[in-house]
């Protein structure tokens, strides 16, 4: 298998924690959706990364696809559970935790744009976004240990990639100081071996 991906994409961290809590062996393969050589359209029409393509040639995104999809064919770590209850549980999270990141990108993709050019009014909708949602994560987090609450899973992943994505393009805001829970939880996962393993390189 061969993942295309970029070291700073929350959604390829995702994928990339799930192949090494499920002990997987992938080729990683740096490739920027964004340079005009880039093999990821060959792989995937909408132009994004991860893709993952498969010995066989299949190529599958996004990352919610991967992720299950590395869940069912290793019974290591089992990643989301299989009771549907529990199941939709944790993927609500990993929609709100993606959500939190679709507002984070699309905010870092504006700013790249020429100042005049730039929508004020895209920026504090975006903004409004990713603070009303990590209120939410805080929220339903509460005092547990692990987001749904049964133990890790694929909620705390979206979660924790979530949050480290704003602390590398958003470091304005300041989830720490105003969500202790958050903090103590991200903690806890930037100790696991999978987290660590994959986290980001520093801005330039």
């Amino acid at each position: 298998m061969k993942l295309y991906s970029s070291p700073t994409s929350p959604y390829v961290r995702k994928v990339r924690i799930a192949l090494v809590e499920k002990k997987i062996e992938c080729d990683l393969i740096d490739a920027s959706p964004w340079v005009e050589d880039s093999p990821v359209p060959q792989f995937n029409p909408l132009g994004k990364v991860p893709v993952l393509v498969l010995d066989d040639g299949t190529a599958l995104y996004d990352s919610r696809v991967i992720v299950e999809y590395l869940d069912t064919v290793s019974p290591v770590s089992r990643l989301i559970p299989e009771p549907n209850r529990q199941r939709i549980a944790v993927r609500r999270w990993e929609a709100l935790a993606d959500g939190i990141c679709d507002a984070a990108v699309a905010m870092v993709r504006e700013k790249l744009r020429p100042a005049k050019q730039q929508s004020p009014e895209a920026l504090a909708r975006n903004h409004d976004k990713v603070v009303r949602g990590v209120q939410a994560l805080a929220i339903e987090l509460g005092e547990e240990a692990w987001c749904n609450g049964e133990g890790y899973s694929l909620a705390d992943i979206a979660t924790g990639c979530a949050l480290a994505y704003l602390d590398l393009r958003h470091p304005t805001i300041d989830w720490r100081a105003d969500y202790p829970n958050l903090l103590k939880l991200f903690d806890k996962l930037a100790k696991r071996a999978s987290f660590a393993e994959t986290a980001p390189p520093p801005p330039a």
